[in-house]
């Protein structure tokens, strides 16, 4: 009865080792960037939205790229995602009170992507927190917009450009 026992539970503990060295095969990472301003002259403390141009995905590249088709992507998550100030050259985000970015697609409603509250930095880069939102769908499509909600603590003199660095997680079913 010991036997069988031990031999249940190396079996159960294989099995779950496996499952998780597959899924360590079958993740990569998918980047896409973006630009966009903050516009100089608007009202401090007051919510304003920024939306993207239609970025491109290039997805069905990515996948052929990672040995997988959209058919088998199941989980696709946000990793990172970093705004960094391209210009002005010399402007922090100490200007920034909090700032929310949303992906949305023709085809699908608009979720919540990252955000960042409080912010108290001195750095022209700021790291986003990830919301655990599943991206398939907007991933898998051809392209999809990003909004930009910005909460301001300072008066800005000049419009501020802002480039968005994402990385998406993505993991594939094996057949």
């Amino acid at each position: 009865m010991k036997k069988y026992i031990y031999t249940t539970i190396a079996t159960l503990g294989l099995f779950i080792v496996s499952c998780s060295v597959v899924d360590q095969l079958l993740t990569f990472t998918i980047s896409n960037q973006t630009t966009f301003k903050i516009p100089s002259g608007f009202p401090v403390g007051v919510p304003i939205d920024f939306v993207t141009p239609d970025i491109t995905t290039n997805s069905s590249s990515e996948f052929e790229n990672n040995n997988t088709k959209a058919n088998l992507v199941k989980d696709v998550r946000l990793k990172d995602l970093t705004v960094t100030i391209t210009d002005p050259a010399n402007k922090t985000f100490s200007f920034l009170k909090s700032i929310r970015l949303y992906i949305s697609t023709d085809a699908n409603d608009e979720i919540e992507l990252a955000y960042k509250d409080d912010i108290n930095s001195t750095s022209n880069t700021l790291t986003l927190l990830p919301t655990d939102a599943k991206l398939d769908k907007y991933i898998k499509a051809p392209s999809f917009k990003l909004r930009t909600e910005a909460v301001t603590k300072e008066a800005i003199s000049q419009d501020i450009t802002v480039k968005a660095d994402m990385k998406f997680r993505v993991t594939a079913d094996p057949f």
